[in-house]
């Protein structure tokens, strides 16, 4: 049986489109079929694989990267596991037994460990690396799914809309990609926020444990965190520009100026979102919102702490401090924020 290479090109400006379909004209294998789909723009990774898949005819689907972070030499276990064992998913994972990660700085690791704690929790996740770019399925499970192409996280959408499917992780390592630049942006992270929203939203129409009081804590608790990821993006971004911008201010200054703008941003969020009040009353707003900020206090006083010790004792990097400073201070915030604040039982 043959086999299709499908290369989506968002018009790179690296002439992709153009190697590719020079490629697909040179080789004579009759049992490899090289093709590309050209988009006039970039649309979101999702998309693109949404892309691809629709444009192939295989009964096996394979997606991967093309910079070769993702090992061709993983894509015959894959396959093999597919088609001798029964399964209906096999995911490449970074974070199973026997999977690793080369090259990513700190701060990516903890962007990554934190999105798939986020599928997790808030989602119901039960595999180790939901947040996979590298993984196979069997064509038939999806034809009744309508994506939204969200974001850059296909399988995740997978995983949420379908039941009952039989899912495999295998370990590979993940390489980080030499040439080029990553996708890990801020317009990312936003796009991940608004596909967890997405599917969290799916998942609690259509599924019955939404009313278990443990998947209820859970998914609140999913919701808090996802907001918080948020809120430490206004922070990051606040905090450095502030001490970029001006010089002479002295750099906690300029994070305590991120924690209030975070604060106030992660208010909104919650209120309407994770606690789903969407009650405005002037006086009861502003009520709640010296609540909030009265019990993020600690973790704002914790996350100033924790930075002054890690940047200035230990010379840590600014940007690592300020993230395990967040980390560090969000817990006790979600309890008492949904205790008191939000006036809800904690185990609910």
């Amino acid at each position: 049986m043959g086999a299709e290479v499908i290369v989506v090109d968002d018009n790179s400006p690296d002439g992709t489109a153009e190697i590719v379909s020079e490629l697909a004209n040179r080789t004579g294998d009759d049992k490899v079929q090289l093709h590309v789909v050209r988009r006039p723009s970039r649309q979101g990774l999702s998309s693109a694989i949404l892309a691809g898949v629709q444009s192939s005819s295989g009964e096996i689907v394979l997606v991967m990267d093309g910079d070769f972070s993702h090992p061709p030499q993983t894509i015959p276990h894959m396959v093999e596991e597919l088609e001798d064992k029964g399964c209906d998913i096999v995911v490449a994972s970074r974070y199973t037994l026997g999977g690793s990660i080369i090259g990513w700085p700190f701060k990516r690791k903890l962007m990554s460990r934190g999105a798939t704690k986020i599928a997790q929790v808030g989602l119901g996740i039960e595999i180790k690396d939901p947040m996979s770019g590298f993984f196979a399925f069997r064509r038939r499970i999806i034809s009744d799914v309508k994506f939204d192409a969200i974001g850059y996280k296909m399988l995740l959408e997978m995983l949420v809309k379908l039941k009952g499917v039989r899912v495999k992780e295998i370990p590979y390592t993940f390489t980080n990609r030499t040439l080029g630049a990553s996708k890990v942006n801020a317009s990312v992270m936003y796009d991940y926020v608004r596909a967890v929203y997405r599917l969290y939203s799916h998942g609690r129409s259509v599924a019955p444990s939404e009313r278990r009081t443990s998947v209820r804590f859970l998914s609140k608790a999913g919701r808090f965190y996802t907001v918080g990821a948020s809120g430490l993006l206004v922070n990051y971004i606040a905090s450095v520009l502030l001490n970029q911008l001006i010089p002479s201010l002295w750099y906690l200054h300029g994070t305590l100026i991120g924690i209030l703008l975070s604060m106030t941003s992660n208010f909104l969020l919650n209120k309407i979102w994770t606690f789903e009040d969407r009650i405005f009353d002037p006086k009861r707003t502003a009520m709640q919102y010296g609540m909030f900020l009265g019990f993020s206090a600690p973790g704002a006083l914790l996350q100033l702490s924790t930075v002054y010790l890690l940047y200035d004792d230990s010379r840590v990097s600014y940007s690592a401090a300020l993230v395990l400073g967040v980390i560090i201070a969000s817990v006790g915030n979600f309890l008492l924020n949904k205790k008191w604040t939000f006036k809800e039982r904690i185990w609910s």
